[in-house]
């Protein structure tokens, strides 16, 4: 390789290990449902994302959890102002995303990237795996020497366990483990120091998830990544993550680190999905207390009057069908719960 050529490894990290990279202040994406086949007029909204709240600190991993439809996909994407939030605001490394347009927010796009759920609809079929990857280089006309460029692209497909000279191939001729190192590969093109993983293992065998998962702490450990992992596998959630925020219709519900949450769950919400995930030893599956959730999730276009859980948590009372959603508050030293029972 070219002495001149970019290398993975010489990425700096800036500022400290710790600090808070990401600060999420009410963070609102709301959908708007309109009606009228001539004049289109808004009658409603859907409320995907409703005042969410958390930072990211440098160099560790937040696991955004919750059942399918609760928003965390949104969040992710709204974070990364793919969709425009709103309400709110999301600050990256001291400036604010939702204030940037044009060529300001295109510049720090180069410190946040994305890794999406389903490998194959996020890779272009008409484009080769080499011009995928290389596509955000010539976006950002970061290494006009196109040997250059092939030869980066190269050694991040051996960095992410893929033969270099697979470089030519299309993305069906891969299988989907294949496909999301071709994803994963892209996102680190420009060397981010942020990275949202959009549910990155739940579209593959169970056989290929650890591989991929050990893939990105490795890389993380190397490159001094930060992720906001999205996910609804708890048990891979427990692994990976250091600290672990709840959602559900749109709010975070619980908020602390993995242990804290796992070991102590306050939200009835977060009680309701642990007791979900199996127990390998048969003596403390048949022991342990299993909290079911009755019902169906609300619309998020028309969600409770009280507390947006009171329709199907198991503990409610009268304060959680007549007060507006609890706030999110802080029962012990970095452990959040938005819950009445909690509180009273």
């Amino acid at each position: 390789m070219s002495s001149t050529a970019p290398t993975l490894q010489d990425k700096s990290k800036k500022g400290k290990m710790g600090e808070t990279i990401l600060s999420v202040k009410n963070l609102k994406k709301h959908f708007p449902i309109s009606a009228g086949f001539i004049l289109q007029r808004e009658v409603g909204a859907v409320k995907a994302v409703d005042g969410v709240s958390f930072d990211v600190k440098r160099g560790e991993t937040l696991g955004l959890v919750g059942e399918s439809g609760c928003g965390k996909s949104t969040t992710g994407r709204t974070i990364l102002q793919l969709y425009r939030p709103t309400a709110g605001t999301v600050e990256f490394e001291g400036r604010d995303l939702t204030a940037l347009k044009g060529n300001e927010l295109r510049q720090m796009r180069k410190e946040m990237q994305i890794i999406f759920q389903d490998p194959f609809a996020s890779l272009n079929p008409r484009m080769t795996v080499g011009s995928i990857v290389s596509e955000p280089l010539q976006i950002h006309n970061l290494y006009p020497n196109k040997r250059e460029r092939q030869e980066y692209v190269e050694a991040l497909l051996e960095r992410v366990g893929l033969n270099p000279y697979f470089i030519n191939r299309y993305p069906h001729e891969f299988s989907g483990g294949q496909r999301q190192r071709i994803g994963i590969a892209r996102a680190l093109a420009l060397r981010p120091s942020f990275i949202v993983a959009d549910e990155p293992i739940s579209a593959l065998d169970v056989s290929i998830q650890a591989q991929v998962v050990n893939l990105m702490e490795e890389l993380q450990e190397e490159l001094g990544l930060t992720y906001l992992f999205i996910a609804h596998d708890l048990s891979m959630v427990r692994h990976i993550c250091d600290r672990v925020a709840v959602m559900y219709l749109g709010k975070i519900v619980e908020l602390g680190t993995t242990k804290e949450v796992y070991d102590n769950p306050l939200h009835p919400y977060t009680q309701a999905l642990l007791s979900a995930v199996p127990e390998p030893d048969p003596s403390k599956e048949a022991s342990r207390r299993r909290l079911i959730i009755k019902g169906d999730l609300p619309s998020p276009a028309n969600p409770p009057a009280g507390c947006n859980f009171s329709t199907r948590c198991p503990v409610s009372f009268d304060l959680c069908y007549q007060d507006p959603d609890p706030e999110l508050i802080e029962h012990s030293p970095g452990h959040w719960a938005a819950c009445h029972r909690v509180a009273y």
